[in-house]
């Protein structure tokens, strides 16, 4: 029989994307029905609560570990254990790094990166503003109010705004958030997309085609709300980059007087742009093309049929994925069917962003039946799941739908893209490097 244990540890900090993959960790142990590790905030208090467990009084600074299981105290253990991982030795006072944007203001960095809870993020991202320093702003669920008024300020204090909720940035060959391993090159990268940068970044890779920069902008920035400012000011700094001698402008749909606007001020660049504007050209057109304006061949992009005999039964699309980007263009290139963003805030409300934590996807390709088409991306690079195929490619077995998948990364990624390829093949996936190509073969099949 079960029984909970709920612990508070006063004062007690780990990093969100940490006590995600603890939390994870505990939920697959033997005799374990629900566990969560995390900050006891107002969120994850609400969550706990809705689990069904009975949380004692707690400031958000504190640490909270919640167990329903037969042994709670091995999960409780197995949680201290890697806890005990995460930290760091003690450090003296004054080798203690600054808690905020604020204090750390007049140390030699030149960028400031925000990933903290959306609501706290518009402070910590003024502040870096206000002293002259650029600022990537991973963090989502930032008022669009406060994204326009941050972004105006930055316009009047010439410096760049990165995001809200900017997952992919490359400055300088250092990648920042969810980031792929890519040669330096040419090409300049200004994306209100980061799964889309990803896209077209790794095949400028496969063609032997590197970037100089990758400027995540936000997926609101091209929004009438925001008005393109930060995407404005990433063209205008890429313009004047030695190292970069073509721009590859990328964004969902967006509206369309931002887009005339943008489109206006590429006219006046001397570096020529090769825009990625969902619908008027999918991702894989776009990497073409600007291989074609640097006289650079087209390869053909890499991909693996399924190894499984089975044939397909499909009658319905249902695009499961992880990249919100990744997910539109697939849509509008199968022309049909269910597509859902994993990604989006309302799925990752306390829990790990899909690249991360596959649990939602798994559960989609349990539910899929033989007659549906399941899908789906699976995102390489630092910041993502290190070892996607461990945990998708076994529910690929099993689900008795066809599955399609769109492999979007490198060959220099950690998670070694050929020895995942072939793991979901094996599994019974057709596999292809290119979205856009995915969802036509996937058209294909129903």
């Amino acid at each position: 029989m079960s029984a909970d244990t709920v612990l508070v540890r006063k004062g007690a900090y780990a990093d969100s994307i940490s006590l995600m993959r603890i939390s994870r960790a505990l939920t697959e142990m033997s005799g374990v029905e629900a566990a969560m590790v995390a900050m006891a905030t107002d969120l994850n208090l609400a969550i706990l609560r809705d689990l069904g467990f009975t949380v004692p009084p707690a400031a958000p600074g504190d640490l909270v570990i919640a167990v329903r299981a037969r042994d709670p105290g091995a999960a409780v253990e197995e949680a201290d254990r890697q806890l005990a991982s995460f930290r760091r030795p003690e450090e003296s006072t004054a080798d203690q790094p600054p808690l905020t944007t604020r204090s750390a203001i007049g140390t030699p960095a030149d960028l400031v990166l925000v990933s903290t809870p959306g609501e706290h993020a518009f402070a910590e991202a003024l502040d870096a503003v206000q002293a002259g320093l650029p600022v990537m702003i991973f963090s989502d669920g930032v008022p669009v109010a406060q994204e326009r008024r941050l972004k105006e300020l930055a316009e009047a204090a010439d410096v760049l705004v990165m995001g809200p909720d900017c997952g992919t940035a490359v400055l300088g060959g250092v990648g920042l958030g969810f980031a792929n391993v890519l040669t330096p090159g040419p090409v300049g990268v200004v994306a209100a997309s980061g799964t889309g940068a990803q896209q077209v970044t790794s095949l400028l890779d496969w063609a032997g085609t590197g970037v100089s920069h990758v400027l995540g902008v936000g997926g609101r920035d091209l929004s009438a709300e925001v008005g393109g400012l930060s995407t404005l000011r990433a063209l205008r700094l890429l313009d004047e980059d030695p190292a970069t001698e073509l721009i590859v402008l990328i964004s969902k749909p967006p509206s369309p007087e931002v887009a005339r606007t943008v489109r206006e001020a590429v006219g006046g660049l001397s570096t020529p742009v090769v825009p990625a504007l969902l619908p008027e050209s999918d991702l894989t057109e776009a990497a073409e093309r600007a291989l074609r304006a640097l006289g650079r061949p087209v390869p053909e992009w890499p991909s693996w049929p399924a190894w499984s005999g089975k044939q397909s039964r499909a009658k319905a699309i249902k695009g499961v994925y992880s990249g919100g980007t990744l997910s539109t263009e697939a849509a509008l290139v199968a022309g049909k069917g269910e597509f859902v963003d994993y990604g989006d805030d309302a799925y990752t409300r306390g829990r790990a962003h899909p690249m991360i934590d596959p649990t939602l996807r798994v559960e989609a390709l349990a539910r899929a039946q033989e007659t549906d088409l399941v899908l789906m991306d699976v995102v390489l690079g630092h910041g993502a799941d290190p070892d996607p195929a461990a945990s998708l490619a076994h529910a690929v077995a099993r689900t008795p739908a066809t599955v399609v998948i769109a492999l979007i990364g490198t060959e220099g990624d950690p998670q070694d893209l050929h020895r995942q390829a072939a793991a979901f093949r094996e599994a019974g996936a057709a596999v292809f490097t290119s979205n856009a190509q995915a969802a036509r073969h996937a058209r294909s099949l129903v």
